[in-house]
């Protein structure tokens, strides 16, 4: 395993597949893998539970804001080999309470914020100080880690992406539709886009990945080649 380590920044749009291909890249080179979607989802379920997001989807920002100091999130390492890591919130394991499409539905308006945005940031930095991550997310290789010594940028159709998590949700159970499903991708794909602090946009060194027709093996097998290219150039 080399010595010297780096930073991997995987952006994309949502449901692209960056979280699965990310975590087991992290774990196929001992790396810690640093999910920052689920970080925003946290912060948007604690506004959930908290009376700060109003039926039509206004977000209660004063008192969000407000809050911030209270809300502390981390990652709990898998029970098992191969298993997902938990996002704690407060030390809370609320790792399938924020993929909800309650969450998902007001995750991005919450991710506009530019305070939550900058808190976040800091934490992913710190996070990533000693190098040797991998971090997935929208802004990780433009704002998070701009000097990232490798940067992917992932993307399929919104249709390929709608289907990917609709499928992902109905098998946990979920009562939802394809069409919901898709409407939800369309409008985060907008609201990440044009948001004003650091929108989704494709790094200018960033490498780019169109998985649309890839298998999860394709794209794993794919992103440890780039990988090795890579280290082997430091």
């Amino acid at each position: 395993m080399p010595t010297n380590k780096i930073i991997i920044a995987i952006d994309g749009f949502s449901s692209s597949g960056k979280s699965t291909m990310a975590r087991a890249l992290a774990a196929a080179i001992g790396y810690r893998y640093i999910d920052s979607g689920a970080m925003y989802r946290a912060v948007t379920l604690w506004a959930i539970r908290n009376g700060m997001v109003s039926d039509n989807g206004t977000i209660d920002t004063d008192r969000l804001v407000a809050d911030l100091p209270k809300i502390n999130i981390d990652f709990a390492a898998p029970d098992t080999p191969g298993g997902k890591q938990a996002t704690l919130l407060n030390g809370e394991n609320v790792e399938t309470e924020i993929r909800h499409m309650a969450v998902s539905n007001a995750v991005s308006p919450v991710a506009t914020i530019p305070q939550v945005r900058s808190r976040l940031v800091a934490l992913q930095q710190q996070m990533g100080k000693e190098k040797g991550i991998v971090m997935d997310g929208r802004d990780i290789g433009t704002t998070v880690f701009p000097d990232a010594e490798m940067k992917v940028f992932v993307g399929a159709s919104a249709q390929t992406r709608a289907q990917r998590r609709f499928l992902e949700l109905a098998e946990k159970g979920s009562a939802v539709t394809y069409e919901e499903v898709l409407n939800n991708v369309v409008q985060r794909d907008h609201i990440d886009q044009t948001r004003t602090e650091s929108p989704l946009r494709q790094a200018d060194d960033a490498i780019v990945l169109d998985n649309s027709t890839m298998s999860v093996e394709q794209q794993d097998k794919w992103l440890l080649d780039l990988y090795h290219k890579i280290i082997e150039k430091q």
